[in-house]
């Protein structure tokens, strides 16, 4: 048994119209059947519209965050990478820490942070291949 269906009644512009018809030629479909799939078309983009519109706000906030996280790592990678070359390249055994040991730290410490920099602001990155590894003191 098929499904109780509806008859409605609706207006057409003559060019619509004309369009209807020629579609219906085909045996294997009716006017009907065009007419109720375009409708349903009609109804679910409508629905992804909904959608859009109750979620896109959200989902455009969680995508700025996201590239922030991204960002933040980022950062954190690029200073490790950094640390661990400056650490690699510039240690040497030194003896129990006195001022001027402790002096040049610092002033090795302050490079570091300031090569972080510069590495974050070109948006070059050490750990790439076309860097080659290597580093400036």
């Amino acid at each position: 048994m098929k499904p109780h269906r509806i008859r409605h009644q609706f207006l057409l512009e003559p060019e619509l119209s004309e369009k209807l018809d020629n579609l219906s030629r085909d045996p294997s479909t009716t006017k009907s059947a065009i007419v109720a799939k375009a409708i349903e078309a009609f109804i679910e983009r409508r629905g992804e519209s909904e959608f859009d519109r109750r979620y896109g706000v959200r989902l455009d906030r969680l995508s700025r965050d996201l590239a922030h996280v991204r960002r933040d790592s980022e950062v954190i990678l690029e200073s490790l990478a950094l640390f661990i070359r400056f650490s690699i390249t510039l240690h040497a055994h030194t003896p129990v820490p006195d001022r001027a040991t402790q002096a040049i730290a610092q002033e090795r410490f302050e490079k570091f942070v300031e090569k972080v920099g510069r590495q974050i602001a070109s948006g070059k990155k050490s750990l790439s291949k076309d860097n080659g590894g290597g580093g400036e003191g």
